[in-house]
């Protein structure tokens, strides 16, 4: 997968997590069952900045703790016009697929479960979301990232086209 990530500092941030969901997870060994848990959990700053992570340990507040700090290194920053997306963008990742659509002010976040932390953390605040294919949480979290990282900037496609920003949309 192509990425465009810069290393951001997440101590300069303001971030909140949120979480998506909690998995309860057994492994079979000699003596019995081990239990354990997995945690995916989204943080972002609400203004551009969003990273997800994975955390798993015997306790539950312990994974959510490991996911956290996972999800920092994990930061990636996005650019937004008006609160809103710069164009229409399909991501992937494995079976799942998310279609990421603009919307006019006032829309609000038409979005469904892991897609819409994802966008509010990231402080979208009008778009128009469909979960294509897998809605497992983690593959619907990995396309919409994959459609964030592959959003291009208005003024690098004005530029690279000889054009204005405001002729292009």
């Amino acid at each position: 997968m192509k990425t465009n990530k810069q290393s951001i500092s997440a101590s300069s941030l303001n971030l909140k997590d949120q979480l998506i969901s909690i998995n309860r997870v057994t492994k079979v060994v000699k003596g019995g069952k081990n239990l354990s848990f997995a945690a995916l959990v989204v943080i972002g700053d609400e203004s551009g900045h969003v990273g997800f992570g994975t955390g798993k340990a015997k306790e539950v507040p312990n994974a959510i703790k490991k996911a956290v700090e996972a999800a920092k290194k994990n930061l990636i920053k996005v650019r937004l016009i008006d609160g809103t997306l710069p164009h229409e963008i399909i991501g992937r990742y494995g079976a799942g697929r998310v279609l990421l659509k603009p919307a006019k002010e006032g829309t609000g976040v038409i979005a469904g479960g892991a897609v819409r932390a994802v966008l509010q953390s990231l402080g979208v605040h009008n778009v128009r979301t469909k979960i294509l294919g897998s809605n497992n949480p983690h593959n619907v979290i990995r396309a919409t990232f994959d459609g964030l990282l592959r959003m291009k900037d208005p003024n690098e496609v004005a530029r690279l086209r000889g054009k204005q920003v405001d002729e292009l949309l």
